[in-house]
């Protein structure tokens, strides 16, 4: 009797350790401390997705507090930013929260909801829409109507592409439709809708393709976000270093 248990727990054991087909732990290449505290250019629209029955939500620009990282956590500054939210089933945290730095095909995490990544695909058609349609102009104000209607359009363009089943063509995209069975899809109600679609009906692979990252938290909000252009990132370092320059100047002084 001892030797089958010890048989079944070998089993067992050796079980648990194996990774089943399909199921891939996103690699994580940073971490960052943010809090959303607010949103940039945005606007409300009623939306039929991730557990929303005619809700109400902000789409837009959220409002990102970063105030430390690390790896590539530190190519953005400390400070505010701004995000685009890719999960309607978690809600955004306005405390401080430890993020993983993920590729965009790995996100959102959980996947329990949608039932995986987002993958390979769906992230290179929002890394065309990003290249496309993003404006930085919508993270600093005034926050005129047309940036809140452009913004609040392309934040939900990036819901379609996630919660959607992928079409045959880009045309196949339609943020009126729930095109998809069971707890995935997407739509909404929304004056301007005709304008996501006509960025989503764009995405034909021949647009510049943004170079982006998710900020994770299994819990939270998911962010997608830009990744600063090296200028930035190298005037970024080089205050670092003028800082600590300054610093051990008035040190020996």
């Amino acid at each position: 009797m001892k030797l089958e248990l010890l048989k079944i727990s070998l089993i067992l054991g050796t079980v648990a350790s194996v990774v089943l087909p399909g199921v891939a732990q996103a690699t994580t290449l940073g971490t960052v401390d943010i809090a959303m505290t607010g949103f940039y250019a945005n606007d409300i629209m009623e939306v039929w997705a991730g557990g929303y029955v005619h809700g109400t939500t902000h789409s837009g620009v959220s409002m990102l507090e970063k105030t430390s990282g690390s790896g590539e956590g530190d190519l953005w500054a400390n400070g505010p930013l701004g995000g685009v939210c890719i999960e309607l089933y978690e809600s955004p945290s306005n405390d401080v929260l430890h993020y993983n730095v993920i590729m965009p095909k790995d996100g959102p995490v959980p996947t329990g909801f949608l039932g995986s990544s987002m993958g390979y695909t769906k992230a290179k058609y929002i890394q065309e829409l990003w290249g496309r349609y993003y404006d930085p102009a919508w993270v600093s104000g005034p926050f005129t109507e047309t940036k809140s209607i452009y913004a609040a359009a392309f934040s939900a363009a990036v819901k379609e592409i996630v919660h959607e089943a992928l079409p045959g063509s880009p045309l196949g995209w339609n943020v009126t439709v729930d095109g998809t069975d069971g707890d995935e899809g997407f739509r909404i109600e929304y004056a301007y809708a005709g304008l996501e679609n006509m960025m989503l009906y764009s995405l034909d692979g021949t647009g510049p393709m943004a170079d982006l990252r998710v900020f994770s938290y299994d819990g939270a909000q998911d962010y997608i976000v830009e990744v600063p252009e090296p200028t930035t990132v190298v005037l970024l370092g080089l205050g670092g270093v003028l800082g600590l320059l300054r610093r051990k100047k008035s040190a020996a002084a």
